[in-house]
């Protein structure tokens, strides 16, 4: 059998047990509401001249599919439907029912609206529960409007539900309940004769409590209030003791709008910054459990991996953006272990702050006025009369160069050879790090390869754009080079480490420079050479990678 409710009841012995049943039924359900006026959210449904409101409105048939969250209100909407019209109202759960069940329910159907020209509302939940047949059987009725179907999803329709039934339904998508939508919920079942009928009163912030475990889910916020209010005697004050008896649950103290929300986040990100996967993953299940939004510590996660790690490791960034999209694919409980991924990656990823450091010093520079005029080689000539402005004349073409990067200003005059970006030596980011200072060398040649007043007796290397006290293999350029400012190529040892000027470089012999001062990419990286021999303009090429032997 296929229970049957709503507006119409077959005999009196119908309404009877329907009122029983009523009387016995949980919380959550004695509190439905009766109209749409009544329905606490998704106002984009229910507005004035929504599909759900012509279906309530007129006798005419229609089909949807109600795709959200649990506790959102897919059975209520569907109820109210039933409920507000001459409809019978039958529900079906796919967990439970088979093609016979939906064959006698279509049957019934017919019959009803031969013989009385009463239509029904079939309601299946959880309909992505149903295989391809059993979904196939629901297409005559829904083609032919024997029934008004409304079918309920927690997953996407677009994989959970045959192409022809989709089609032949609207789909309506319901969002998770706000923090005041559920303190509606909450409250009307405290004072309505249906719920609570004023017979218990909560404590002070039992119902922010009992908002923050809900995660946005009126049936499991009424479903815990009534239990917590299960056998209690009238004028019972509910406390935070009382809940967390009655939900055999820790209610974590998390205020999402307070302190609590402020200092465990800071905590969270701190520990990642700290490298303690460890306290991090407290935290993480600590704003989880207390209701936190998955989104805003996915938003978090994403920024820190710029922040915090940047070039040292640049997957971190790609496994922070995984993580926040896999919370909006899968959603709660199972995104939790995306997240956790993230958070450990994060943890245990080599740190470096450049990024923020960078931007952060390019801002200060602009807000302090000095930005100054592009360029004339780099401003836009494509328009007629801008040669005769001489924009775009003298712009060396990077591609010709078989290094790829030619001396070339490319700020503006306030700013020019100015170093934001001061790589650290963590992860991947020494790789960065040895670029850019050959990079630097080739676009400025005659800084040597120093940093904005950072003076080539400081810069960590010989004459050059290394960091101080820095063990990792450098560039070392040489102080006299034979024709030019000669880059000498790498001879390093590891570092002493105490910010000596010797970061694993040795200096290198005057005469080993490359004459004119280096063309090919791969000179400016060389390995060291012998005194006196230098390379030409067409010089040797050496490791592209830079790579020197201890």
């Amino acid at each position: 059998m296929f229970p049957v409710q709503g507006g119409q009841s077959e005999s009196l012995f119908d309404a009877a047990e329907e009122s029983a049943a009523q009387a016995a039924a949980p919380l959550a359900v004695r509190m439905r509401p009766r109209t749409l006026d009544e329905v606490i959210g998704q106002r984009h449904l229910t507005r004035d001249g929504s599909p759900l409101r012509k279906l309530a409105d007129t006798d005419a048939g229609l089909s949807v599919i109600l795709w959200g969250p649990p506790g959102t209100g897919k059975t209520t909407l569907a109820y109210v439907v039933s409920q507000v019209t001459r409809r019978r109202f039958v529900e079906l759960s796919a967990v439970s029912a088979g093609v016979k069940d939906v064959r006698a329910a279509v049957q019934a159907a017919r019959r009803d609206l031969g013989l009385t020209g009463v239509q029904t509302v079939l309601f299946i939940d959880e309909v992505h529960r149903f295989n391809k047949a059993q979904q196939d059987a629901l297409l005559p009725a829904v083609e032919n409007r024997w029934v008004s179907f409304i079918g309920a999803t927690t997953e996407n329709p677009s994989f959970s539900v045959v192409g022809p039934l989709l089609s032949r339904s609207l789909l309506l998508t319901l969002q998770p309940l706000s923090d005041d939508d559920l303190r509606t919920v909450i409250e009307r079942a405290l004072t309505d004769s249906r719920g609570q009928g004023g017979q218990v009163t909560l404590a002070r912030g039992v119902t922010e409590q009992l908002i923050r475990v809900a995660g946005g889910d009126a049936r499991r916020a009424l479903t815990y209030l009534e239990a917590a209010a299960l056998g209690v005697p009238a004028g019972t004050v509910i406390s935070l003791e009382d809940l967390e008896r009655a939900v055999d649950q820790a209610m974590v103290r998390y205020d999402r709008a307070g302190d609590q929300h402020y200092d465990v986040i800071s905590a969270f990100i701190k520990s990642i910054r700290g490298s303690d996967a460890d306290a991090a993953l407290h935290y993480l299940a600590r704003m989880i459990e207390a209701g936190e939004d998955p989104r805003f510590i996915a938003r978090r996660l994403i920024v820190h991996a710029s922040e915090d790690i940047g070039l040292a490791d640049p997957t971190a960034l790609q496994a922070a953006v995984a993580a926040a999209q896999a919370v909006e694919f899968v959603g709660l409980p199972e995104a939790r272990i995306n997240l956790a991924q993230a958070v450990i990656h994060l943890s245990l990823a080599p740190k470096s702050n450049a990024v923020i450091a960078a931007i952060g010093a390019a801002s200060a520079d602009v807000k302090a006025g000095l930005a100054g005029p592009v360029p004339p080689h780099l401003r836009d000539a494509h328009y007629p009369g801008a040669q005769r402005l001489g924009h775009g004349q003298g712009y060396s073409y990077p591609h010709d160069d078989p290094a790829g990067v030619v001396t070339q200003q490319y700020a503006p005059d306030a700013i020019d050879g100015r170093a934001y970006y001061r790589p650290t030596r963590h992860g991947t980011e020494a790789r960065y790090a040895e670029r850019s200072d050959r990079i630097r060398q080739i676009l400025h040649p005659t800084r040597n390869g120093s940093l904005p007043g950072e003076p080539a007796a400081e810069a960590g290397v010989a004459g050059g754009g290394g960091v101080a006290g820095e063990s990792a293999a450098g560039v070392g350029v040489a102080g006299a080079g034979a024709a030019g400012a000669g880059a000498a190529g790498e001879s390093a040892a590891a570092g002493r480490g105490d910010g000596s000027g010797e970061a694993g470089v040795s200096s290198a012999a005057p005469g080993a420079g490359v004459s004119g001062g280096g063309s090919a990419w791969e000179e400016v990286a060389g390995p060291s050479a012998a005194p006196g021999a230098g390379a030409s303009s067409g010089g040797a090429s050496a490791e592209p990678d830079g790579a020197s032997e201890a």
